[in-house]
């Protein structure tokens, strides 16, 4: 894959993650009906909302931003952490498999985000050390 190509999809992905990761954050901070709901139904605590929406905003301005390569590496760790908490959290409370995987249609996305953007970097290395 070129790199032009790659870079399109290192950014479709990135945004298709970014944006819902957001407004679930939006939703949670600001305790939307739906999300008081669910982490109830799922067994947590009201104020974990608080808690998941600061990590989603700094873990998706973390990848968007992408200045600390070791702080972006971190935020694609704990989204990857959160979706299988997710996954796992949906299925031990009871929910059906099609509920439960859809952190899992999340998570595929982040891993695209998340190769498309080594590839680049990679690309980005070797063409620095040609002179």
């Amino acid at each position: 894959m070129t790199d032009k190509r790659t870079r399109a999809v290192y950014w479709a992905a990135t945004i298709l993650f970014v944006l819902p990761m957001t407004w679930s954050a939006i939703q949670y901070f600001t305790e939307a009906p739906k999300m008081v709901e669910t982490m109830t139904h799922l067994g947590y605590p009201i104020y974990f909302l608080k808690i998941l929406g600061t990590a989603k905003v700094l873990g998706a301005v973390a990848i968007l931003y992408g200045g600390f390569r070791t702080l972006k590496e971190w935020a694609y760790a704990g989204f990857t952490f959160d979706l299988i908490g997710a996954f796992w959290s949906h299925l031990a409370s009871g929910d059906p498999i099609y509920v439960a995987v859809i952190p899992i249609g999340f998570l595929l996305v982040l891993a695209i985000s998340y190769l498309s953007w080594k590839s680049l970097e990679r690309s980005n290395r070797k063409a620095k050390a040609v002179p």
